[in-house]
């Protein structure tokens, strides 16, 4: 199985949950407003993860892939918030109209915080989520992750930020389609410096008996299991999760909620999860509301209810 999986090497991540690394720097307006389309596509399942081309795969690795010898605490401080976003604006300009995703964002984030952040589509969240998940860069403003200021990182820091402190869990699964489940979880660790167990961590979601099983052998909500089970195997900080159960049905939703809550209880992980279902807002510890391209209200639930508790 190792050998297999070496043979393959571990850009097939970077062309399937990272498929934005390949993405240049530049500070054109035009470029900007390309490169978010593309992160909005990616984000939305719509690249092809269906067959992967080996070798073009471990060419774009090994061109793309930075040092681990790069730093990424080139600018760091202590004593605050685990996420700060502190004045965050993004602009996009689209010929002479500019759209303002984000005006002036604001919010903090405890680790091991439970949030969800909630509002209706084109709010701003999920321009949020690809920006803390550093997969688009701010237009201006602040953000700290663990004491490090993620919006100074270059290109090179915003790799290896993605890949070692930053696990995702998108919509539409994005499983390699000829790799099992077993596979696809390994091959997250691959490019992690201090993974989880594998069957260990398969078996936390509930899928021992399914390991072996192909995505196209397994249902809607098992895969969503295994995409649960590659962000949490990498050991991240921190779980992003974009409408993760926007693509399931209503029970197997609430137990991939529960999944992921009583994920946070347990590990102590920081999860945050990007939903227009205000009826969520109920099971989170944070709940951040999202309007028009700014924060609408913040609360704290000093009771969250168990996803069992909730209904929509």
């Amino acid at each position: 199985m190792l050998e297999k999986l070496k043979s393959k090497k571990q850009s097939v991540l970077e062309e399937d949950e990272f498929a934005f690394d390949e993405v240049e720097e530049t500070n054109s307006d035009e470029a900007n407003a390309e490169i978010a389309e593309d992160v909005s596509d990616d984000l939305d399942g719509n690249y092809d993860t269906n067959e992967v081309d080996m070798s073009e795969a471990i060419k774009n690795f090994d061109n793309a892939a930075p040092s681990d010898e790069v730093s990424i605490s080139d600018v760091s401080r202590s004593g605050h918030a685990f996420i700060e976003f502190n004045d965050v604006r993004k602009t996009y300009k689209m010929g002479e109209t500019e759209i303002h995703a984000l005006d002036g964002v604001n919010f903090s984030i405890n680790q091991g915080e439970f949030v969800i952040i909630a509002g209706a589509s084109g709010a701003g969240k999920s321009t949020i989520l690809n920006i803390l998940g550093g997969m688009d860069t701010l237009t201006s403003g602040e953000i700290w992750v663990d004491g490090n200021e993620v919006s100074k990182y270059d290109n090179k820091h915003l790799i290896l930020y993605r890949r070692y402190d930053v696990g995702f869990v998108f919509q539409f699964y994005n499983l390699v389609q000829n790799l099992t489940a077993k596979e696809n979880v390994e091959l997250a660790t691959q490019v992690s410096k201090n993974p989880l167990d594998i069957m260990e961590t398969i078996d936390a979601v509930g899928l021992n008996e399914r390991a072996n099983n192909f995505p196209s052998q397994l249902s809607g909500g098992e895969q969503q299991r295994v995409a649960i089970a590659r962000a949490l195997a990498k050991n991240p900080k921190l779980l992003l999760c974009d409408e993760p159960t926007g693509a399931l049905d209503y029970n197997t939703g609430k137990a991939i909620l529960k999944l992921l809550q009583d994920t946070a209880r347990s590990t102590g992980m920081t999860v945050i999860i990007i939903t227009h279902n205000l009826a969520l807002t109920d099971i989170g510890d944070k709940v951040i509301k999202v309007k028009n391209g700014r924060i609408e209200s913040i609360s704290l639930n000093d009771n969250p209810k168990s996803i069992e508790d909730v209904e929509w």
